[in-house]
């Protein structure tokens, strides 16, 4: 674990994660627990809905962060995707693991600009960029086009609605035995239903704090 604990990365995750806890959000704060409930399992209203939260880095907890860096080494994880780049702390973690499993490839998406520019500049601090390409604009567009042939890991840790959906894009390419991590998705009935199914071509676990563990099936 050189990347993850030495310097810049891990006081670069340090200072970030005491940022992501000061953050705050008028626009959130506003909605009843109702609508906030109705706008995060909507498949149409998305955009708008996660356009609210630009100001809040709706990030990874460290110890999720640093199930994610074992995952993908212990896995020998070379080509990664990620659905849901915010402002790149779970991105930090995954090209850490990449450089340190000796180089690799990270396809990650975003389509809040101004998210996108504090992740590229968050992931040239950290001193992996060259590892990682950021798709600006909706997933359901910049996955669905120019992956590469073999996948050995997904994130999904966007819009919790589409987490269907985003597999469906990826699936294809997801060697046997590749790794399928959601976080949050407890908010997915619909996405834990398809993995937890005995003919759905995985095996699936819950794995704390709200991420579900799959594995692709040969």
């Amino acid at each position: 674990m050189t990347t993850l604990t030495n310097a810049p990365l891990a006081p670069l995750l340090a200072r970030l994660f005491e940022e992501a806890n000061a953050a705050t959000s008028p626009a959130v704060a506003a909605l009843s627990h109702e609508e906030r409930a109705r706008l995060l399992n909507s498949k149409t209203e998305y955009v708008d809905f996660y356009g609210r939260l630009k100001d809040l880095w709706l990030a990874i907890s460290p110890e999720t962060g640093t199930l994610l860096y074992m995952l993908a080494r212990s896995s020998g994880a070379r080509i990664i995707i990620e659905f849901g780049t915010s402002f790149g702390i779970s991105t930090l973690y995954l090209a850490a693991a990449l450089r340190d499993n000796g180089g690799g490839r990270l396809i990650t998406t975003e389509f809040e600009p101004s998210k996108v520019m504090r992740a590229k500049a968050n992931l040239t601090e950290g001193g992996v960029i060259d590892l990682v390409e950021i798709r600006e604009g909706d997933a359901l567009q910049t996955l669905s086009a120019d992956l590469p042939d073999t996948i050995d890991l997904l994130l999904l840790d966007g819009a919790k609605a589409l987490y269907p959906e985003i597999l469906s894009l990826v699936e294809s390419r997801l060697r046997p035995g590749a790794l399928v991590i959601a976080d949050n998705a407890d908010f997915c009935p619909e996405y834990l239903q398809r993995v937890r199914s005995p003919a759905s071509g995985y095996m699936s676990t819950p794995f704390g704090e709200g991420v579900e563990l799959s594995v692709r099936l040969g």
